[in-house]
């Protein structure tokens, strides 16, 4: 049984005065959506996605040993630029890892981060963000702690990824990965993301994510708040249970293949996350008009081709179009001709299922 307590650090056993490191970590999109959550970012129910591999944040943490030890210090830059109004969450997210990272006031870091994909591209970063810095700070208690096995590394990365951003736990390792406890993975954790622990179907090996632009804008209403919306929400524990028969179900599908039942999964769980929002109190739309135009379109290009691409989405009005490599003639040429033109400056952004985070 997994507890948070494991990943408190014992005395270390380097020394370090100064260092760079430099990590990229991916973003995700989730299969079956998580939606709700309890205190300590601990989701309401399990959820499964698919790791990308294009959309990724790069952080470079620059460390220098300090003389006083009393308070977190650190710069952060954005694309080389002082990013000031990004820095409260940094320091909110110090603060609640600083028990499991004891190291942290001993050192003033220097964070520049940058993205893959456009800035305000309305591809959330906070998932690949936070990947990417607590996959870099491990890499600095490695240094401390040389004996540090793998596997406590990426658990403890993705474990502190959690804390900064719910889904950045499964942006850490893995193809396919799941959060929550689930009883059909006796490795599941609240805590963590894990990997998939079972064969994957040849069908799912480089599945593609294109991902359609429909709104650059910032939401109207924050994942934070809309997450919140759940307590007290009146389908709420209907729709726990029903992820968890979502990922029982997936959970076949990645293993058998089975495609027509892999896309009625994932876009019925697409529509409830959203569904979710517009029975809540107070209700709210992210959906765009363009958003459904190009569901409608991707429905009517299955039913007459019989290929079978599908979409996902996330907390907003973007789409993703998701389908087997072995398709992506078909499917980037009915992209191109019928659904560019949804898409905001006519943006779209081809990406695949990826690994997780890297030392560059």
């Amino acid at each position: 049984m997994s507890s948070e307590s494991q990943f408190i650090s014992k005395k270390y056993i380097q020394e370090l005065t100064e260092g760079s490191i430099t990590v990229s970590a991916p973003s995700n999109i989730a299969l079956v959506k998580y939606w709700g959550k309890k205190q300590h970012q601990i989701p309401a129910n399990p959820s499964i996605s698919f790791t990308l591999s294009h959309c990724k944040t790069v952080t470079t943490l620059a460390f220098a040993k300090k003389t006083q030890s009393d308070s977190f210090s650190f710069d952060l830059l954005f694309e080389g630029k002082p990013k000031e109004d990004f820095k409260p969450k940094i320091q909110k997210f110090f603060e609640r890892i600083e028990t499991y990272m004891p190291f942290l006031k001993n050192y003033h870091f220097t964070i520049d981060t940058k993205n893959t994909f456009p800035h305000s591209s309305g591809i959330a970063s906070s998932a690949s963000g936070m990947a990417a810095l607590s996959v870099a700070l491990m890499h600095v208690e490695k240094q401390l702690d040389p004996e540090m096995d793998d596997g406590h590394f990426y658990q403890k990365a993705s474990f502190l990824a959690r804390l900064g951003s719910g889904s950045a736990c499964r942006s850490v390792k893995g193809s396919v990965v799941i959060w929550g406890n689930h009883a059909d993975f006796s490795e599941s954790s609240d805590f963590y993301g894990v990997a998939f622990p079972f064969e994957i179907h040849p069908n799912f090996k480089n599945y593609q994510d294109t991902i359609l632009l429909v709104d650059k804008g910032k939401k109207e209403v924050s994942s934070t708040v809309g997450h919140d919306l759940m307590h007290g929400h009146p389908f709420a524990a209907q729709r726990f249970l029903q992820a968890h028969d979502n990922l029982h179900r997936l959970c076949a599908v990645m293993q058998n293949g089975n495609l027509t039942d892999f896309v009625s999964i994932v876009e019925s769980e697409a529509l409830t996350l959203h569904a979710m929002m517009m029975t809540s109190m107070p209700y709210f739309i992210l959906m765009k008009p363009n958003t459904l135009e190009i569901i409608n379109h991707i429905w009517k290009f299955r039913k007459e081709t019989g290929i079978p691409v599908c979409f996902t989405l996330d907390a907003g009005a973007n789409v993703h179009v998701l389908y087997p490599e072995n398709v992506s003639v078909e499917v980037l040429a009915f992209i191109k001709s019928n659904l560019v033109g949804y898409c905001e400056n006519g943006q779209y952004i081809c990406d695949a299922i990826g690994h997780g985070a890297e030392l560059i």
